[in-house]
């Protein structure tokens, strides 16, 4: 049986919508302006993407604004996502919650945001410990049988959510981080996805600008950049992943390969993976992932970086 993302293209490059929208506020990094990200989303279209993804925490709506606008008159040509779950409040105040009626509010916005009758995949974006995820499913089944959305899936999640949501409906895509540095999904969730014939897309797979470059261990970044305040990231400690660089960077350049290459390359190296996201603010950038796409590194080569990861708690 084939899943759901391999029948949709061969491309295995989904673009990231979190990208197109950083002056919103919300989820986002850095400025793009509504021209800009139009004619990013249309660039990406005519290379090839097909997979867009979006949530309403991505500017706090504008990222699923400008796809509205920019697949209006071409929906068909576009398999948009989009998710529940993070919302905020009028003070801009995040707020994370499956409960139900949120869950319908989110949908219908989204909807509206999109300028569309339909969202091909509608996504539970996080999990929440104080909503039973069949409440949220409930929701999201009815809508799939009035054509509101076309499949469901679970992003950031775990087995036993996993099977309470199969209570409900079918889960056609899990997506969760996963990048040459993240690697526990690999350890937790792939053979669950494999038995149960499930597509998994990665988010994070760029490491958030890890990856695509050689980078200051603390760099500035634009206010509009989340990485500027955002304590996940700024408490975060990548010694480790910036130690590893320094001794993998040279071996690429060896070898002819790029960090950019060792991160899709890796992804895309399990079978698991269906299609990896990946977000770009210029047109640019994003021929520079269809680049790296052509000129992914061997097995070998992977492996190589792999044993020359700067431990941090454990050895890959």
């Amino acid at each position: 049986m084939t899943k759901l993302l391999e029948s949709l293209s061969p491309l295995r490059l989904g673009f990231g919508g979190a990208a197109i929208s950083g002056e919103g506020g919300g989820y986002g990094f850095g400025d793009i302006s509504e021209q800009d990200a139009i004619n990013l989303l249309h660039c990406a279209l005519e290379r090839g993407v097909k997979v867009f993804d979006t949530a309403p925490i991505y500017g706090f709506g504008l990222s699923e604004k400008r796809m509205g606008k920019a697949f209006k008159g071409r929906r068909d040509d576009a398999f948009l996502i989009s998710k529940s779950g993070v919302s905020w409040h009028e003070n801009q105040r995040i707020n994370m919650t499956n409960d139900p009626k949120e869950t319908e509010k989110m949908l219908h916005q989204s909807l509206k945001d999109l300028q569309t009758e339909y969202i091909d995949l509608y996504m539970i974006h996080w999990p929440d410990e104080r909503v039973d995820i069949r409440k949220p499913m409930e929701v999201l089944a009815k809508a799939k049988h009035d054509g509101k959305i076309k499949y469901i899936g679970l992003c950031n999640t775990f087995e036993e959510d996993c099977d309470k949501a199969l209570e409900i409906d079918s889960i056609d895509v899990l997506q969760c981080q996963m990048n040459f540095f993240e690697r526990e999904v690999e350890e937790k969730l792939f053979k669950y996805m494999n038995k149960n014939e499930m597509s998994f897309m990665s988010w994070g797979t760029l490491d958030k600008g890890i990856l695509t470059k050689p980078i200051e261990e603390k760099p500035k970044y634009d206010k509009s950049d989340c990485r500027s305040w955002a304590p996940w990231w700024k408490k975060a400690d990548n010694t480790h992943k910036f130690e590893s660089l320094k001794k993998i960077s040279p071996m690429l350049k060896e070898h002819g390969h790029t960090m950019l290459e060792l991160a899709l390359g890796h992804n895309l190296s399990h079978k698991e993976v269906s299609m990896i996201l990946c977000g770009a603010k210029s047109i640019k950038q994003l021929e520079g992932l269809f680049t790296a796409m052509d000129n992914r590194p061997a097995q070998t080569i992977l492996d190589e970086a792999s044993s020359l990861i700067v431990a941090a708690g454990k050895n890959y």
